[in-house]
């Protein structure tokens, strides 16, 4: 029997909530969750190993693409607010369904998800919106143009149009290594993400991730990150979905932090108001800050980043699900995000072969250590291990994807933070394990000059 499903601050008593998804995002946005006292209980659709584990917290085995099951799920246990951790939901509708159906669901709708769902959409828009962005060409197989790619100075930016789980951006170091990426995009390296290529050019500069919570004409900003998005230490290898991250990052300074909103977030959230489709939801936008301090848009995401999120949401000290309550009825004026002053730190471990032939089912050892060690360094710096691929079997934690944990540091600097992730992601292991040791560097080495 279905249980009506209204406004949280209107229960007398805690009330469900339902997050989608079974990433790293979605079990720090579980974990954030369930720690307000106005919720009785998170529900996680599907979830993975780690959610399954945390307190408050029940997964529920509908997968996140099954818009129908998760609206019959929502209303069968009374849910008072859905959360939408990845993309692919949200571009395909899973607001506007929801909101069909009379239940609360916080993210954009399909119109404007459009701004993840197609690069080719963005470039457009931010041309029209007069936002800064890098100059590109968007081709189909039918317009590509060989010579055009041979008369671009190297590197080159080269991107499938549509969703590709955060790989589709490749940077060519020569014309000839960007016609044959644009060449295996069109043969289907991506599917359909690849039907349409954007040719952009290479941005000098530093990147940054400025996420920030919108209610359609208000906007709430998070705290500032960084991500690493190559595989390897300094920047090497192939691009991934993120390979660590941490908050605050030092390249956002007060100025650049006022223009992004100035020149990027509040002529985003107008231009979309003008075109018919205003945004509610959390707005990511990935900025390269150019040596002269202009934000240009790299691109956008209409979610959460992933990794970002871990460090972002372990420096939240505000409730999560009153800024989400307020931005579904337009209010965010009316409320404000407090944070930790302590720096957050987060390292991926990826499964072996990632971020193309991943391997899955590997036993993963030392989760244990790594909780016991959060115990006894808490008088001095805090930590967590969120779940990302991961699956129980007979009692095991097994790799069930690429990014499989994402464990964080919080410390009175970025590298006090640093020093605490690497300690957890130490204590824990499995065959072929990947990650980064260098996360944080650029903040490590800001902190340096400055003592």
């Amino acid at each position: 029997m279905s249980r009506e499903a209204g406004r949280i601050s209107d229960k007398s008593s805690p009330v469900p909530i339902l997050i989608v998804g079974s990433g790293g995002r979605e079990h720090a946005l579980a974990w954030k969750c369930a720690a307000s006292a106005r919720v009785s209980e998170v529900i996680v659709a599907p979830g993975n190993a780690g959610t399954a584990a945390e307190p408050k917290v029940r997964n529920v085995n509908v997968p996140a693409e099954d818009i129908p099951a998760l609206v019959a799920l929502a209303r069968s246990e009374g849910v008072a607010l859905t959360i939408v951790g990845p993309e692919g939901p949200l571009v395909c509708g899973i607001v506007d369904a929801f909101a069909a159906a009379g239940l609360k669901c916080f993210g954009p709708r399909k119109a404007p998800a459009q701004l993840e769902g197609s690069k080719a959409f963005t470039k457009e828009f931010l041309r029209r919106h007069r936002i800064p962005t890098a100059s590109s060409i968007t081709v189909t197989r039918d317009t590509f143009d060989l010579e055009y790619l041979r008369r671009q100075r190297a590197p080159i930016v080269v991107k499938a149009s549509g969703l590709a789980a955060g790989k589709g951006v490749v940077i060519a170091s020569s014309s000839d290594e960007a016609i044959a990426t644009v060449q295996a995009m069109f043969a289907g390296k991506f599917g359909d993400a690849g039907r349409e290529v954007v040719i952009e050019e290479f941005l000098p500069g530093e990147e940054a991730s400025f996420i920030v919570v919108a209610d359609g004409r208000h906007v709430v900003p998070l705290a500032t990150s960084q991500d690493h998005k190559r595989l390897r230490d300094g920047d090497q290898g192939p691009n991934t979905g993120g390979m660590g991250a941490y908050s605050p990052a030092p390249v956002v300074t007060p100025e650049i932090h006022a223009r992004i909103m100035r020149e990027v977030i509040e002529p985003t959230i107008d231009g979309l108001a003008a075109d018919g489709m205003p945004y509610t939801g959390f707005l990511y936008a990935g900025l390269m800050i150019a040596p002269d301090g202009t934000p240009n848009v790299i691109e956008f995401n209409c979610r959460l980043g992933d990794p970002e999120t871990q460090p972002i949401l372990m420096r939240l000290k505000s409730d999560l699900t009153v800024l989400c309550e307020a931005a579904l009825e337009g209010r965010l004026n009316t409320v404000q995000a407090e944070w930790d002053p302590r720096a957050a730190l987060g390292v991926v471990m990826a499964a072996a072969g990632y971020p193309d032939n991943v391997r899955k089912g590997d036993s993963i050892e030392g989760l244990d250590r790594a909780a016991r060690l959060v115990d006894d360094l808490s008088n001095k710096g805090a930590g967590k291990v969120f779940h990302a691929g991961t699956r129980l079997e007979s009692g095991k934690v097994l790799t069930n994807g690429g990014r499989v944990l994402c464990a964080v540091g919080l410390g009175a600097s970025v590298s006090d933070a640093q020093r605490e992730a690497y300690a957890l992601v130490e204590a824990i292991s499995w065959p072929g394990v990947q990650y980064r040791r260098d996360i944080g560097y650029r903040a490590v080495l800001r902190e340096s000059h400055a003592v």
